[in-house]
């Protein structure tokens, strides 16, 4: 049933303890004034801390509905333990990194500010709501966390060590992706940097870290939003959630 439904909805309420729920301003505009819901009809919903339920559409007047919970969908799943460090680049490949770190399962996004970051106009919610329409697309039980910019330097003073720290290292100089992300570490995080690549400088205060490895992606140059989606790619296939079998 749950992957019929083709209306999914993110709520910030904790499903499991409501019979009835009230959609935000923004969830009826889209349920009324986009798709034109009618009374009656089901969709899902999920709150990512209790799984996924089904949701009946009880109209009340000509704008004013609420959703009647009925079964529950699906348990709560959480993905690996994996963050995403990039540089911001621009808004539109930037809202392509975010979409694909969601669909990726990436847990937290950290925009990260380096020597050669073009854009350090983060919007932080206009991410949070491109994450959240992106997981509600790929039926994600929950919404990965978005933290406020922070300059790398400052990054790496406060990094916890227990997480495994990999970086793209486009110079060619890192270690196979394929070898780096076998010998299975987690947590983890993928650090990939700015259109123009890391500074000189930066890549030797990596490489100095005795939490952080350098990766290679191969011999091509990938744009920042292409290296991206093959790191986390690499890392769902050898190290993530692919060999399991999905609900």
């Amino acid at each position: 049933m749950s992957q019929k439904i083709k209306i999914r909805l993110y709520f910030q309420q904790n499903l499991s303890t409501l019979s009835q729920i009230v959609p935000s301003e923004e969830q009826l505009h889209y349920l009324n004034n986009v798709l034109r819901i009618e009374d009656g009809e089901i969709i899902a919903g999920f709150d990512g801390q209790s799984g996924e339920f089904a949701l009946r559409v009880c109209k009340t007047g000509k704008k004013n509905l609420s959703l009647l919970r009925l079964d529950k969908l699906r348990n709560f799943y959480l993905p690996p333990d994996l963050w995403l460090l990039f540089a911001p680049i621009k808004k539109d490949k930037t809202d392509f990194i975010i979409e694909k770190a969601c669909e990726l399962g990436v847990r937290k996004i950290v925009p990260t500010i380096t020597k050669h970051t073009i854009s350090d106009k983060v919007r932080l919610e206009r991410y949070q709501a491109q994450a959240i329409e992106a997981c509600e697309q790929c039926r994600r039980l929950e919404v990965p966390e978005i933290s406020a910019p922070i300059q790398m330097d400052e990054l790496l003073k406060n990094w916890p060590a227990e997480r495994k720290l990999f970086y793209m290292d486009e110079t060619g100089k890192g270690e196979n992706v394929i070898s780096a992300f076998h010998k299975g570490y987690a947590p983890a995080a993928i650090l990939v940097g700015p259109e123009g690549g890391f500074a000189p400088d930066e890549l030797e205060k990596l490489a100095q870290q005795d939490f952080a490895r350098g990766v290679s992606l191969g011999r091509r140059i990938l744009r920042a939003e292409t290296a991206v989606a093959a790191a986390l790619s690499c890392w769902q296939a050898i190290c993530g959630d692919w060999n399991t079998k999905g609900e």
